[in-house]
């Protein structure tokens, strides 16, 4: 698969990783070296570390959703704003099922290097996460 633009790796990551669950993307969009920071304060080093953590995220969630909604390009970085919605339906980091549905707001920041992503920094509205699903902490269900 040819991909034409840091742009077009982050419509990639998006569409294809995270909404259709299509796990061989791993491979296509990022570096062997990935580094990968959440919005629940963890960080995964690599491919595997990032897999595991989309297993977890799917499994609490597993209808969520990002939609894009700005992409700012700079050099090799770019800022993302998203809304993420879906159902609670799974156990999310040691939090129990609530049956709820969520809808929050985040921010996700990348960098390339050859072609591939070798760093994702995410920053979601977790305050409004915490109150749709009547959290005190989100970082204590971790």
């Amino acid at each position: 698969m040819e991909i034409k633009s840091n742009k077009e790796l982050v419509r990639l990551y998006y569409e294809e990783l995270w909404n259709e669950k299509k796990l061989e993307y791993i491979d296509i969009l990022f570096d062997d070296n990935i580094t990968f920071r959440g919005s629940m304060n963890i960080e995964t080093k690599g491919k595997d570390g990032f897999l595991q953590y989309l297993n977890n995220v799917a499994a609490g969630i597993p209808d969520l959703y990002h939609g894009v909604e700005v992409m700012v390009c700079e050099k090799d970085r770019i800022a993302a704003r998203a809304i993420y919605n879906g159902r609670h339906s799974g156990k999310l980091f040691g939090l129990e099922p609530t049956g709820k549905t969520i809808r929050f707001n985040g921010a996700s920041s990348f960098k390339f290097k050859d072609g591939k992503i070798v760093d994702i920094w995410v920053l979601g509205d977790l305050m409004n996460l915490q109150k749709q699903l009547n959290v005190l902490d989100m970082r204590n269900v971790m």
